[in-house]
C-alpha cells in the first residue's frame, strides 16, 4: 500500500512519515543506538568483562548523573541556543547542598531545596541576559562557566572537599532495589510507555485517512500501517526494561538513580512533546521571529528553558557527589561540560534549533559513558580518551549537518 502523502501543517506527518521522506532524515536516536551497539561490541571482544552485570551497572552509576546534565542541555538546543555553564553550576550546586548539610547542620532535604533554588536562580540570570539585553547565549554562559567555577571554590573554603556522610544523600547513588521491586519497575515502564505510543490512535488513523482522501472502509488499512510504529517501539522497550533489570539483578539490583533518572526523562518528554509551553518552545528553536509574530512570548521560553537546565544540571552534581560521597574543587570541570553537550548531540539533538528529544541524553550519555568505561577497562589514556571522544563528538555534528542540508533540499524538491 502506498504511504499517505504529506500535507502541509499536518503534525501526523511528522510522527509517521515513512523512511526516506523529509520528515524522517533525522539522524536521531537509531543512530545514536547503532553506535552504542558497534561500540559495546568493540570493547566485548576486547574485553569480555565490558558486559559482565557488575561493569554494565557500573556503567550505568556512572551515566546518570552526565545523563540529567544533558536533559538540560537538548532543553537549551531545543531553542537553538548554548550553556557552556552547566557543568560549573552542577559542582556550585552539590558543593552548596554539601556545605550547607555538613557544616551548616541543615536537613538534607532542606539543603537539596537551597541547591536546586540556586541552580533555577542561576539560569533565570543566564536567560535574562540573553533574552533581554540580546547578549549571545555563547558568551553569557562562557562568563557563567568562570563565574560559577570561582563560587565553589569559595563555597569548598579552605579544605577544598566536603565528604558527604548523612545517609539520604548518599543513598541516592547507593541505593538498590530488590530483584522483585525491578522487574514491577520494568513492567510499569512498558505499560507506561505503551499507553503513551497508543493514546490518540483512532485521531491519528482519522487524521491520516482524511489526509488522504480515504472513505471510512479504508480506515482498516491505515490503522495497520500506523499501528506498526508502536507496537514495534513498545516490544523494544519492553526489551530494553527487562534486559536491563536482568542484568541489575545479576549484580546488586536496579540502581535508585537510574530510576530517577528514568523519572525524569519521562517528564521533560511529556513537557516537550505533549504540552504547549514544549510547542512553543520548539517553534521557538525553528524560527524564533516568526514564534514571536505568532504571539509566542519568545524571552519568556528562553527565560524558562535555562532555568530548567541550570536545575537540572544541579541534580545532576548532587548524583555525581552522591556517587563520590564527597565534593571537590574538581566538580564539575570543564571535561563534564563538554560531555554533556557532546551526549546531547551524539543522541540525536540539532544544534540549529527545533528538533531534538529528551531521550538523547539518555543515547548520548550512554555512548559517552562507554567510551570513558571501555577505554579505561583497555587501560588507554585520558589523553587517547579525549581524542576518541572528540572524533565521535566531530562526526555527530558532521552527520548532523549533513543531514540538515539534506532535509532542506528534498523538501525544497518536493515543492
Amino acid at each position: 500500500m502506498s504511504s499517505p502523502p504529506q500535507v502541509a501543517g499536518d503534525s501526523t506527518w511528522a510522527r509517521h512519515a515513512p523512511a526516506g521522506e523529509p520528515a524522517r532524515l533525522s539522524l536521531g536516536r537509531g543512530t545514536a543506538l547503532a553506535a552504542l551497539a558497534g561500540l559495546w561490541l568493540i570493547f566485548w571482544l576486547a574485553n569480555p568483562r565490558f558486559l559482565s552485570a557488575i561493569n554494565l551497572t557500573n556503567l550505568a552509576l556512572q551515566s546518570v548523573a552526565l545523563g540529567i546534565i544533558a536533559i538540560g542541555v537538548v532543553l537549551v538546543l531545543l531553542i537553538r541556543e548554548i550553556d557552556l555553564s552547566v557543568a560549573a553550576v552542577s559542582g556550585l550546586g552539590a558543593a552548596t547542598i554539601a556545605v550547607l548539610n555538613v557544616k551548616h547542620g541543615w536537613p538534607s532535604w532542606w539543603a537539596v531545596a537551597a541547591g536546586l533554588a540556586i541552580g533555577l536562580a542561576i539560569g533565570a540570570i543566564h536567560g535574562m541576559l540573553t533574552a533581554r539585553l540580546g547578549i549571545p547565549s555563547f558568551i553569557v554562559t562562557l562568563g557563567g562557566l568562570l563565574t560559577w567555577q570561582g563560587a565553589l571554590f569559595l563555597v569548598l573554603g579552605d579544605t577544598g572537599t566536603v565528604n558527604l556522610q548523612d545517609p539520604t544523600l548518599t543513598g541516592i547513588a547507593g541505593t538498590f532495589l530488590s530483584p522483585a521491586a525491578g522487574w514491577g519497575l520494568a513492567a510499569l515502564i512498558v505499560a507506561g510507555y505503551g499507553a503513551l505510543a497508543f493514546g490518540g490512535f483512532g485521531r491519528r488513523v482519522r487524521d491520516v485517512s482524511a489526509a488522504r482522501g480515504s472513505p471510512h472502509a479504508a480506515q482498516g488499512a491505515e490503522s495497520k500501517w500506523i499501528l506498526r510504529r508502536p507496537v514495534m517501539r513498545t516490544l523494544l522497550v519492553a526489551a530494553g526494561a527487562f534486559g536491563a533489570v536482568a542484568v541489575f539483578n545479576a549484580d546488586r539490583g536496579t540502581p535508585l538513580v537510574v530510576v530517577l533518572f528514568l523519572v525524569l526523562l519521562g517528564a521533560f518528554d511529556v513537557l516537550v512533546n505533549r504540552t504547549r509551553f514544549g510547542r512553543h518552545a520548539r517553534a521557538t528553536g525553528s524560527n524564533p521571529d516568526v514564534a514571536a509574530r505568532a504571539g509566542i512570548r519568545v524571552n519568556r521560553i528562553r527565560v524558562m528553558i535555562f532555568s530548567l537546565a541550570s536545575a537540572l544540571a544541579v541534580t545532576g552534581g548532587l548524583v555525581a557527589a552522591s556517587r563520590l560521597l564527597a565534593v571537590n574543587q574538581s566538580s564539575g570541570s570543564t571535561d563534564l561540560m563538554l560531555s554533556a553537550i557532546a551526549a546531547a548531540v551524539i543522541g540525536g539533538s540539532s544544534l540549529f534549533g527545533g528538533r531534538g528529544t529528551v531521550w538523547a541524553a539518555l543515547t548520548g550519555s550512554l555512548v559517552i559513558g562507554s567510551l570513558a568505561n571501555g577505554l579505561d577497562l583497555l587501560g588507554v589514556s585520558p589523553a587517547a580518551r579525549f581524542l576518541v571522544t572528540g572524533a565521535v563528538l566531530v562526526l555527530a555534528v558532521g552527520l548532523d549537518t549533513w543531514s540538515r542540508r539534506r532535509r532542506t533540499t528534498l523538501r525544497a524538491s518536493a515543492g
